[in-house]
């Protein structure tokens, strides 16, 4: 896979996290902790990005 498509792959899975997040913030009653871990996922896969782009 070349690092194009790894950070393309990437992207798409830091939107879904943010549609997620989104919805989950949203909804009555939502697991605070649930919450911060899908940020903490977005934070690692955002900062994955960063370095890919960084060293391409």
């Amino acid at each position: 896979m070349s690092v194009a498509t790894h950070v393309q792959e990437l992207r798409r899975k830091h939107e879904a996290l943010s549609a997620e997040v989104e919805a989950q913030e949203r909804s009555p009653g939502a697991d605070t902790l649930h919450i911060a871990e899908l940020k903490k996922r977005k934070l690692r896969i955002k900062e994955e990005i960063s370095r890919l782009v960084m060293h391409a």
